[in-house]
């Protein structure tokens, strides 16, 4: 396809529409969008005749969304395309470490091979951008993260990414490879429950700091440690961000602690998270308390969404469709109508929205990026309540 190029009958939202001041649907209107170098260039109706000579591709009224993120996956140990295997119940996480490292050196599908297809179906649903983590640990070294490197560049083009280096079995043994992880190509140094797994919260958090203003990268923590242990460990994880001066570029992912603790205390914690810049990523699981997703956003936590395990030795669950998980967010939450569930959208697109909260259109604008995906829906809310159809991914031009 031409690097110019209209994308035509496009379907966007304009407002809400309302009865006696509540809101009761999303209007749309059609327009012609010019694709040009990436970005989009020009925004006119579709009453407008194109005489250009451009090339043009119909939309044919379709909803066009801005396209989404996954912000928490594990390329390297998806069994997507394996054998199908239940999960060996544990009494540990220990346990299940062991059983991980026994299991994925023995799966006859290749790494590089599960990656493809978990990134495949990623695209195929909507997805522009991931960020994934790969163990590195002693007995692997940085195979991982060579695999998935080369499963990323045959998607060079189609997507972008970030590269967590991630200590699965603890930190402290695998600082040396960090390091290396962080100099072919990872961007941020991971963690996991340094509490229960590293045994030192102090000098695990302090770590971890170390190596990414090092290594001029961000930091993205696994903390599943419950209730006051997990709100210790992201107090000081907060304030040793800020003396750091990594604000804006570290994440706590899952956090359960948040959902296990009073809301007067989870207001608390987020004017703390929000002073550091640290965001939350959420997988929205239906077997436990997880953050309160509204509350944080209200407070200014930048909060998302995402899928994290898919068919692996953690879970046997999970199909990539980050658009169901914003839909089961909602569905939790009672987030039911128009306007909340139009909100919804924005933790699995960094934020965007094609309406802000009072119903004013903010995307597309000209000079955003023409990464987008068309759906079967008639407006954002109905896209996520009922997960609708995917019918094409763009990303920065490329359909």
């Amino acid at each position: 396809m031409s690097s110019t190029f209209w994308l035509t009958n496009a379907r966007l939202e304009s407002g809400f529409e309302t009865e006696q001041g509540v809101v009761t649907g999303t209007r749309t209107e059609l327009f012609h969008l010019l694709i040009q170098d990436g970005i989009i260039a020009k925004i006119i109706p579709s009453s407008e005749v194109i005489h250009d000579g451009l090339p043009q591709k119909d939309a044919k009224q379709m909803l066009i969304l801005p396209s989404f993120i996954e912000k928490h996956c594990h390329l390297d140990k998806t069994l997507l395309g394996d054998r199908w295997r239940a999960v060996t119940p544990v009494r540990s996480i220990f346990e299940r470490l062991e059983i991980e490292k026994k299991t994925l050196p023995a799966v006859e599908t290749p790494t590089k091979q599960r990656a493809e297809k978990l990134l495949d179906i990623y695209q195929r649903s909507g997805v522009t951008h991931v960020r994934t983590h790969v163990d590195i640990y002693p007995e692997m070294g940085l195979k991982n993260l060579e695999t998935v490197k080369e499963a990323l560049h045959t998607f060079e083009g189609k997507l972008s990414h970030e590269i967590v280096a991630f200590p699965q079995h603890g930190l402290f043994a695998s600082k040396d490879l960090l390091r290396e992880a962080l100099r072919q190509g990872a961007s941020f140094i991971g963690g996991v429950d340094p509490a229960t797994v590293d045994g030192d919260i102090e000098s695990s958090l302090q770590l971890m700091v170390e190596l990414a203003v090092e290594g001029n990268a961000g930091i993205d923590l696994h903390l599943h440690d419950p209730d006051h242990l997990g709100v210790f460990t992201m107090k000081r994880l907060a304030q040793l961000t800020k003396e750091a001066g990594l604000q804006g570029k570290v994440s706590v992912s899952h956090a359960y602690a948040l959902g296990d603790i009073t809301l007067a205390q989870a207001e608390a914690m987020a004017e703390i998270l929000a002073d550091a810049g640290i965001s939350i990523i959420t997988s929205v699981p239906i077997d436990r308390k997880f953050p309160p997703v509204g509350l944080l956003d209200q407070k200014g936590v930048s909060v998302s969404v995402a899928c994290d395990n898919i068919f692996d030795v953690w879970s046997p669950f999970g199909n990539g469709d980050i658009l169901e998980r914003a839909g089961r967010l909602a569905e939790v939450s009672g987030w039911v109508d128009e306007r909340a569930l139009a909100k919804t959208l924005s933790y699995i697109t960094g934020g965007r929205t094609p309406l802000n909260y009072q119903g004013e259109q903010v995307w597309p604008r000209v000079g955003d990026e023409a990464s987008l995906v068309v759906v079967e829906a008639s407006c954002s809310a109905e896209a996520v309540a009922r997960r609708s159809k995917r019918i094409a991914t763009m990303f920065r031009e490329k359909l």
